[in-house]
């Protein structure tokens, strides 16, 4: 491993916290190192407070903050004597000691210090780092642990045997460290958990942190690596193919089981291949809350949540809220590696994580994960229970996933935003390149079919649908339209939004809370006007799909509604020439034609996608079939 120091940048930061800034950020741009949000730093120094005082300050990564991207902000400052009186308590509850962490900071608007505050504290030492690095991890967790760290490191590292984070870890570490540390220590070796280093600079510190890592690097040099004994291949494609038909309906319908289990929907994210699985364990401590114990080998989940069950009878008490007992990590010999969460992000942590996980396990001789008893204890810690329950209700579309078409302008990209803030993952389709998008001609179904396997391979499924792709050609009469121009705007608004319906039932009627269709209608249907017969009676006719398929699907739990949004003028099809054209044929300006309803009000893109995202929420639960206008009142639809 190399040292990522940098004098040129490293000048820029030019104090204490400054200097715990870059090198933490050093140490998180190494995923072999820390992994989302894990590892821990911190800088002890003296801070002047508001009666001119100095006060010896410990400044610790807060909680929530991520090394990679760590900000002065992140970290947070502590007082000293306080932390080290804590130390020298007999006990201490990890509530009490989070009590405690929170009223000895200068800082009331700082986040809440890390776990690890008191440990760092009482290291004499003015720069500290934690490491989970991954050669490291893979040298301790086996049977001879404690051994190979003596062989590796001599007295340079003092070996601390695992004990739970918090409160007792701390007492533990004042009470050895300062017997077992001698004049060459540069570090501490926490069995089953992470690698200190510390210095009197910053550099010093993260360099040791490298020089330590690179001896449990050396380790591995040249060793083979075969496969370990019932190591399997899946069969998956891998993550860039797309799955087969049958394949992805066999996603959804494992992310709805998963969904059902856990009793909220989930992302599944298929990830491809993996090698043999992770039968003993998590790596280290941190990872436990991310992926569960152990993974599904399989499909079979109900099987899983019972054998969670039992795991949760045998260790749990009275006290405690069993938490959702659906796996995290899913192995499959067709889909490969499967990832589950509340987000997409979530279930891209647990896929990174598992990934490290099997590495390591590759590497080390004769693993040895941690027992279940004190797994168990991590993962039903009080401290993140009481986490949980002061994280709020999650975001209301959390878990779910929702396609709309047109999605590169206008209210289809309105649409992708509304539903992106209320927290679902949003998949867009257009002929035109959009983020978070698939690029996508509605007209041919291949197409169709290959971007909603895409997508379901992506996030497990669909569970919200928005119909809003479609073309507004200039105004022309009757006797003036075309063969040509007639089917043109009934192929892209009628046809491709039929064949998408189509295509989409049998994954709407597997969404965990129902599936959901919001179909962007216009103020034609119910009042055409001339000019328009192409677009008016493309649009009644979908609309006449709608009404037919809230009649068929309903008996699925799929309810239908539709949107008449009129003269809604950021969108496409409201070019400057169909604008004047329109505003021409009425006798007014543009301005007034912009505002040219009951409320005199224009209507934005916006105004529609809010109220199609708030369609699908629980609010509109019992409601289908149903025509909301969207256009500000106007008389003719009135």
């Amino acid at each position: 491993m190399k040292s990522l120091w940098n004098h040129q940048e490293a000048s820029q930061f030019t104090d204490d916290l400054a200097q715990r800034v870059y090198t933490s950020r050093l140490l998180g741009r190494d995923s072999s190192l820390v992994l989302h949000g894990g590892g821990n730093t911190s800088v002890k120094t003296r801070v002047k407070n508001v009666f001119g005082e100095y006060e010896d300050i410990l400044y610790v990564k807060g909680s929530g903050w991520d090394l990679e991207t760590i900000e002065a902000a992140g970290f947070s400052p502590c007082r000293m004597p306080h932390l080290l009186r804590l130390a020298q308590l007999p006990a201490l509850s990890d509530p009490q000691m989070a009590n405690e962490l929170r009223a000895c900071m200068t800082n009331p608007n700082a986040p809440a210090p890390s776990v690890e505050a008191i440990l760092h504290a009482i290291l004499p030492h003015k720069f500290v780092d934690h490491t989970h690095a991954d050669a490291f991890i893979a040298i301790t967790n086996t049977p001879t642990g404690d051994q190979r760290v003596k062989e590796i490191y001599g007295d340079r590292v003092v070996i601390i045997p695992y004990v739970m984070p918090g409160f007792k870890l701390a007492k533990l570490c004042a009470e050895l460290f300062p017997k077992l540390a001698t004049g060459k220590t540069i570090g501490m070796a926490l069995l089953h958990h992470g690698l200190f280093s510390f210095g009197a600079t910053a550099q010093e510190s993260y360099e040791r942190m490298i020089e330590l890592v690179t001896l449990a690097e050396q380790v591995f040099v040249g060793a083979a690596s075969p496969p370990r004994p019932g190591r399997i291949m899946t069969a998956g494609r891998g993550g860039n193919a797309a799955p087969t038909q049958q394949e992805t309906l066999e996603i959804a319908t494992l992310r709805r089981e998963v969904s059902e289990v856990a009793g909220f929907p989930v992302i599944l994210t298929v990830q491809g291949d993996v090698g043999s699985p992770n039968r003993e364990g998590p790596a280290t401590p941190d990872h436990v809350l991310r992926t569960k114990r152990l993974p599904l080998i399989g499909r079979d989940v109900k099987a899983y949540a019972e054998a969670y069950r039992q795991y949760f009878r045998e260790y749990g008490n009275p006290s405690l809220t069993m938490l959702d007992p659906a796996p995290r990590v899913i192995l499959d010999d067709t889909l490969g590696l499967c990832t589950v969460g509340r987000s997409v992000k979530e279930a891209g942590i647990v896929a990174d994580i598992y990934r490290h996980t099997i590495d390591i396990i590759h590497r080390a001789e004769h693993w040895q994960a941690l027992p279940a008893r004190d797994i168990f204890d991590v993962e039903y810690w009080d401290l993140e229970q009481a986490k949980l329950r002061k994280a709020g209700p999650p975001p209301v579309f959390a878990g779910e996933v929702a396609l709309v078409t047109g999605a590169a302008s206008g209210i289809g990209n309105a649409c992708m935003e509304s539903f992106r803030k209320r927290g679902a993952a949003v998949v867009g389709l257009d002929l035109q390149p959009c983020p978070d998008g698939i690029v996508c001609d509605l007209t041919n179904e291949a197409q169709i079919r290959q971007a909603l396997a895409q997508a379901i391979r992506q996030y497990g499924g669909l569970d919200m649908l928005v119909l809003n792709a479609g073309i507004f050609p200039q105004s022309s009469s009757i006797a003036e339209l075309t063969m040509e121009q007639w089917r043109k705007v009934m192929q892209v608004n009628l046809d491709a939004t039929f064949a998408l319906m189509r295509e989409a039932y049998p994954f709407l009627k597997l969404a965990p809370n129902g599936g959901r269709v919001v179909v962007i209608g216009s103020k034609n249907v119910p009042a055409p006007g001339p000019g328009a017969a192409a677009y008016s009676a493309s649009k009644a006719a979908v609309n006449q799909l709608a009404r037919v398929a809230a009649l068929e699907w309903g008996k699925d739990r799929i309810r239908i509604n539709t949107l008449h949004p009129n003269m809604v003028f950021d969108t496409a099809i409201w070019t400057p020439a169909v604008l004047e054209s329109r505003a021409r044929h009425y006798g007014l300006t543009i301005e007034q034609y912009k505002t040219n309803n009951l409320l005199h009000i224009e209507i934005t893109s916006r105004d529609v996608a809010e109220l199609a995202a708030t369609m699908c929420t629980s609010i509109f639960a019992k409601t289908t079939g149903a025509q909301v206008p969207v256009d500000g009142g106007n008389d003719r639809v009135i």
